[in-house]
């Protein structure tokens, strides 16, 4: 239990710092794999390519969210668990999270190949891109699980106060996909294929990582047959937290289902693959403000299951802070190196000036971004799911899905990339908000520990 202990002892912001920075670190070089598996798509299949993945991009945020879901909810639980002193319970939550993620990917993998092709063209596949299309996603869905367990259980690494060992899990993924995939689009001619079956063998590895870790118990929790039975209790206690983020990846996916048909309305294929690129990017730069609240969310929710309310406001304001200044700087990137970004992607002309436009205005509201990310994320740390649940569709349902549907009918192609900052915009207004009152809740909470043990003595 010493690395969980530490969680509750060492210095806030050494923790997030020791925390974080492996978690950027890995989510950065994630990031810059999707972004250079685009690069290569666009070089080696074309426009046609990233169109095929972008419209796929629906569909795969959905599978991500099932491994999300319990990955997230254990994860939360397991970081209590441990505040509380109750490794047994820890363990309990691994093993059933294991085992969850094989039923729910069974069920979710098995839909989506019975009926992927009308899917497909339901997400926007013309009958151009299709062929494409089809091929990318039948050979991620076949290779799903491996995506699930090394995603989902990372986390609870993570969560058990071993960063290094969860950054690893991220960079065997990442660098073997960078690897992989120009050999097999370019060395071995499999096109878009190739870039897919490039992931699922990357993503195979670290699931085989992941179980070995914990398999092994090299860390603080170790993965035991007799956990592996499913309880009732410890399912309803990942699927009230975990239901937040899965919400949020949903609507998601129906975010990008409502853009990318509104982009094929007002813009054609070319306003589609600039979608694909801007996305990425986005979530290039997105990347270290998750890493700092993933760092911060075993700190955040360590001590509040230990009652230690002061270590939590701590934790929350740093990371409030740190990650807003990163987003300012993204920022400031995007508005001056639009047009370079656009055309490492082997863009034309047009591509180039749909996608500069959509890139500078997408991500408008960007510095304000920080705000419903570490909001949210604080109040699933703390197992608040109500809070959390609210917070996250605010941004990606209430506000983003009918800005989609109304602006573009007034400003074209120019009201799909306005949607987003006028959502991100008050989304953080709220989250502001929220987070103020559940401080002075905090400040009122704070136990008097010098009172509490003279009265246990």
């Amino acid at each position: 239990m010493d690395k969980a202990k530490s969680l509750g002892e060492a210095p806030v912001s050494s923790l997030i710092w020791k925390f974080s920075v492996p978690v950027i670190v890995g989510n950065i070089v994630n990031a810059l794999y999707n972004v250079v598996d685009s690069i290569f798509v666009g070089h080696g299949v074309g426009e046609i390519g990233l169109a095929a993945v972008t419209i796929a991009f629906p569909l795969m945020i959905i599978l991500m969210a099932v491994g999300m879901f319990v990955g997230a909810g254990a994860s939360a639980l397991v970081s209590i668990r441990l505040g509380e002193q109750k490794l047994a319970e820890a363990e309990q939550i691994l093993g059933n999270a294991l085992m969850l993620i094989i039923v729910l990917v069974i069920l979710s993998t098995g839909t989506a190949l019975w009926f992927l092709d009308p899917l497909l063209i339901k997400l926007g596949a013309t009958p151009d891109v299709l062929p494409y299309t089809h091929d990318f996603m039948s050979v991620i869905l076949w290779g799903s699980v491996f995506l699930h367990i090394g995603f989902g259980l990372n986390g609870i690494i993570q969560a058990q106060g071993d960063p290094r060992t969860a950054l690893k899990t991220m960079l065997i993924s990442a660098l073997l996909n960078i690897i992989l995939n120009p050999l097999f689009i370019f060395g071995l001619h499999l096109g878009i294929k190739g870039s897919a079956l490039a992931t699922v063998i990357a993503q195979a590895v670290a699931a085989s990582w992941v179980l070995l870790y914990f398999s092994r118990g090299l860390g603080t929790l170790k993965l035991r047959v007799k956990n592996l039975v499913l309880r009732w209790r410890i399912i309803l206690g990942i699927a009230k937290i975990g239901v937040s983020i899965f919400l949020m990846q949903i609507s998601n996916s129906v975010v990008m289902l409502l853009i990318n048909n509104s982009l094929i309305v007002y813009g054609g294929a070319v306003a589609v693959a600039s979608f694909g690129i801007i996305n990425r990017i986005t979530m290039l730069l997105l990347m270290p403000v998750l890493g700092i609240t993933q760092g911060a969310q075993p700190i955040i929710g360590y001590n509040f299951g230990a009652r230690q309310y002061e270590r939590v406001v701590q934790s929350l304001k740093i990371a409030l802070t740190v990650a807003t200044g990163i987003c300012i700087g993204g920022f400031i990137l995007v508005q001056v190196f639009a047009a370079e970004v656009i055309l490492l992607f082997n863009g034309g002309p047009e591509m180039v000036k749909v996608g500069t436009d959509g890139l500078r205005t997408f991500l408008l509201m960007l510095p304000l971004i920080s705000l419903p990310t570490v909001g949210g994320n604080y109040f699933q740390a703390v197992g608040k799911a109500g809070y959390s649940i609210v917070l996250n569709l605010l941004r990606q349902v209430i506000l983003l899905i009918p800005l989609v549907l109304l602006l573009p009918r007034f400003f074209g192609l120019q009201g799909v990339w306005m949607a987003a900052p006028f959502s991100d915009f008050t989304a953080a207004a709220v989250t502001g908000i929220f987070l103020l009152s559940e401080l002075k809740k905090l400040k009122n909470k704070q136990p008097d520990l010098a009172q509490e043990n003279s009265g246990e003595g």
